[in-house]
């Protein structure tokens, strides 16, 4: 596969995934229902663990406002599909990413892999959102997902911004490369799913 320029990721989704999804609506909404619930509290354990940092706190107060808004519209928009929230599953792209971070040793360097993991996620949802808002037949949703698309790319990039702000910038992009590299390598052993948002 080629390499993709949106928001820096080295891997595409298979392009099967689309269409997949457009046929597994109800499972798909479900699953990017409680990936907004889960951005939401990210938000706020990041804030629980790092007080001290006020711009962090700041920028993502609002953050988890507004993912909590995200997650009440998606559920409004399987109740007016006649669809019902699913059990949360597994998010096996999450929990793969989870296990290449830093979780002890230098408190910098956990920061930042919290941070940076935070922007993969937000720019791979970025990506799918792009994907759904250009090849769903359902007119209404091709929107809805185009402001989807349009606010994690914003929240991708404020992940890495609060990461320049809080660590030297060599380090972020060093850091964000091997991030990258290993993300690519987590899609490219992936299952294609359509009920899955990643």
């Amino acid at each position: 596969m080629s390499k993709v320029s949106i928001l820096g990721l080295h891997l595409p989704t298979d392009p099967r995934w689309v269409n997949l999804a457009a046929i597994s609506l109800e499972e798909v909404l479900t699953d990017h229902a409680f990936c907004e619930q889960k951005a939401a509290t990210s938000c706020i354990s990041l804030i629980q663990r790092y007080p001290e940092k006020d711009r962090l706190v700041q920028e993502l107060a609002p953050i988890v406002t507004e993912e909590w808004g995200h997650f009440r519209q998606v559920l409004a928009e399987m109740r007016k599909r006649g669809y019902t929230l699913g059990r949360q599953r597994k998010d096996t792209y999450v929990n793969a990413l989870m296990t290449h971070q830093n979780k002890g040793g230098d408190p910098q360097s956990v920061l930042l892999d919290r941070l940076l993991i935070f922007a993969l996620i937000e720019a791979r949802s970025c990506e799918r959102f792009r994907l759904l808002s250009e090849g769903l037949e359902d007119e209404y949703l091709r929107e809805f997902y185009r402001k989807f698309m349009i606010s994690e790319a914003g929240h991708y990039r404020l992940f890495i911004d609060l990461a320049n702000e809080y660590l030297p910038e060599d380090q972020v992009k060093t850091r964000w490369q091997e991030w990258l590299t290993i993300e690519a390598d987590i899609i490219n052993n992936l299952e294609v799913r359509g009920d899955r948002m990643h």
